[in-house]
């Protein structure tokens, strides 16, 4: 047990018992010890030493004297769904790779939410705000300039900050071809036979529709406008659309592009009422990637948004002085049917693993790295 009469050590006592100065101690306790080229090993002494003596960063205290907090916030529409859950794994992990303290929130899609919360981050000082996937990204600008807080969007870009996201115009074209060449040549597809469900009138959702109708006008020779089904990001109102689609015309397109894995689950619990024969020969593609969909009976080709790319990309913008708005495209990865991809989890360390599982793990590894 602790002995909680025992005084906490100080940046002075980790300078004295490293032999460094007490500057150099700092920045490696906050993160920065790469930028002014401090030798790895020091910095390894240096964090060993801070465990051995229990010390802990006086936040009240760094932020009297810099004037920051080293908070730092992520705020999400959602948190039920893999790629917002990724992302904030990953920003997570890459903020406190940094020194900082991340703080996750979501909104609901609620601008009036969006708002509110903002402004309580405000309220507990925090240094950087990066706002994913807002209703209303220049309001919440608006809010954040008069507080002087430093932002940028992510994912669904404003027109008054930075803007990194996902070449969402690019991946529909990759998926929308990619679904086409998964159709048996023998019985090609035919303008109508391919349809888009979901998505409504925000950035993301017009890039990816517009990829689409501008493949099928490619390779299909047409494009009809019914071929477009929004829906919103509701599985509800996503399961009605192909309740409503299967009862007009007593059958499923044959392929289907699916705007989001938020839709693909209103297409699972429309695949829950109906038999196994509904579903026998179609090819589905989801702007978005899960690993158990990827497995379903029927082909699945998926879009993976290469969060880690978009995260490092925004926190090189927020370093820069008077960062100017404008948008960064990440391209995003094409996702083969029946593949399981490694995702931010995999970095988690496993604590008293049986030693039989350690070796399986490492077989497996070698197998892998020998078939690429």
């Amino acid at each position: 047990m602790r002995d909680s009469g025992r005084k906490k050590a100080t940046i002075y006592d980790l300078s004295v018992l490293s032999g460094s100065s007490p500057s150099t101690v700092s920045a490696v306790l906050n993160g920065t010890w790469r930028k002014r080229r401090i030798k790895e090993s020091t910095a390894k002494l240096i964090r060993q030493l801070a465990d051995e003596h229990q010390y802990t960063a006086n936040r009240q205290a760094q932020g009297l004297r810099s004037s920051r907090s080293g908070l730092v916030g992520l705020l999400l529409p959602v948190h039920d769904n893999r790629y917002f859950s990724s992302m904030a794994q990953t920003f997570e992990a890459y903020a406190r790779s940094r020194g900082q303290c991340p703080i996750v929130v979501s909104a609901s899609r609620d601008p009036q939410e969006e708002r509110e919360t903002v402004e309580t981050l405000i309220s507990y000082s925090i240094d950087e705000l990066f706002i994913c996937g807002a209703t209303d990204p220049d309001g919440l600008h608006g809010i954040c300039e008069k507080a002087g807080l430093r932002h940028i969007n992510i994912d669904l870009p404003g027109t008054k900050a930075p803007s990194v996201i996902s070449d969402n115009y690019e991946g529909a074209r990759m998926l929308t071809e990619a679904i086409i060449r998964q159709v048996p040549a023998h019985s090609p597809l035919a303008p109508d036979d391919l349809y888009l469900f979901g998505g409504r009138d925000d950035h993301a959702s017009r890039e990816r529709i517009n990829g689409f109708r501008a493949v099928k006008k490619e390779l299909l020779g047409g494009d009809p406008d019914a071929c477009i089904q929004p829906t919103g990001y509701s599985p509800n109102n996503t399961r009605m659309a192909f309740e409503t689609f299967y009862e007009r015309e007593g059958r499923l397109p044959r392929a289907l592009f699916v705007n989001s894995s938020i839709n693909l689950e209103g297409f699972l619990r429309f695949m829950a009422g109906h038999p196994h024969e509904t579903f026998s020969d179609i090819v589905l593609g989801c702007y978005d990637y899960d690993p158990f969909a990827s497995f379903l009976p029927f082909p699945v080709l998926m879009i993976r948004q290469d969060i880690e790319a978009m995260l490092t990309k925004a926190f090189q913008v927020m370093e820069e002085h008077r960062p100017a708005p404008g948008i960064y495209l990440i391209r995003p990865e094409l996702v083969s049917p029946r593949t399981a991809l490694t995702g931010p989890l995999d970095a988690l360390k496993d604590v008293d693993v049986p030693t039989e599982y350690g070796e399986a793990q490492m077989r497996f590894e070698e197998k892998t790295a020998d078939s690429v």
